[in-house]
């Protein structure tokens, strides 16, 4: 994804909207604004943007029932802007199909970075079966995953686990997401799994498990997948 992408913004503060329009702009992006939500679904539906950020507290209608709404049929990245920041509201958010997470005030540089993640996944999303960080390899095709040229040995608990994080990476996955996604629904609640699990893998694939640059967590929320 080069730097013509389109980001829609949906957020009713000025300032806010002045200071991206600002970043966003300097930095290559086409960018449009709405300042409500119905206004921001109409926008998202006739343009198409690559990438959304979108607030929760918008004039006329919660912005988790937006991004909810979104989510029916808008499959591009969208990335959640906002002073609410309670962790329940991130949790429900990133539950509710947000990309990532920010809370305002916001570092300008960070949200770009957000924001490059989120795009360049959008393009290599399907488009290569091996993908590679660090020392590992993964071959999608044949499930194979490799440490320096060595085949690793995963139960396929843990290849199905970091093949969910690897393909999210950059985004933010919660902790019900990645134990319904990987355990199923009667397992939703049990995050003892998911971190025994985490350990496991960390030890595998990680050169410091105890000081992890790829499984990052999220304290609280679930687990962050970095390419170190």
């Amino acid at each position: 994804m080069n730097n013509q992408a389109e980001i829609l913004v949906i957020d009713d503060e000025v300032q806010i909207r002045k200071l991206l329009e600002i970043t966003l702009d300097s930095n290559g992006y086409k960018t449009f604004f709405a300042v409500n939500a119905k206004d921001g679904v109409l926008a998202a539906a006739n343009h198409q943007p690559d990438l959304i950020i979108l607030d929760l507290g918008l004039p006329d209608e919660d912005g988790q029932v937006v991004l909810k709404r979104l989510r029916e049929w808008f499959q591009n990245p969208i990335i959640i802007l906002t002073v609410k920041n309670a962790e329940e509201e991130i949790v429900k958010a990133l539950d509710n199909g947000a990309n990532d997470y920010l809370t305002k005030p916001f570092r300008t540089q960070e949200l770009l970075a957000r924001i490059r993640t989120a795009l360049r996944n959008l393009v290599q999303k399907d488009n290569e079966p091996i993908v590679q960080f660090g020392s590992v390899s993964i071959d999608f095709n044949s499930r194979i995953v490799k440490l320096k040229d060595e085949i690793l040995k995963l139960t396929a608990t843990e290849y199905n686990l970091l093949s969910i994080l690897v393909k999210n990476e950059g985004r933010v996955l919660t902790h019900y997401y990645l134990l319904k996604e990987v355990w199923g629904n009667s397992y939703s609640d049990q995050t003892q799994y998911l971190r025994v699990f985490v350990a496991q893998l960390r030890k595998k694939i990680e050169e410091d498990p105890n000081r992890p640059k790829f499984i990052i967590t999220e304290s609280g929320v679930g687990y962050r997948f970095n390419t170190g």
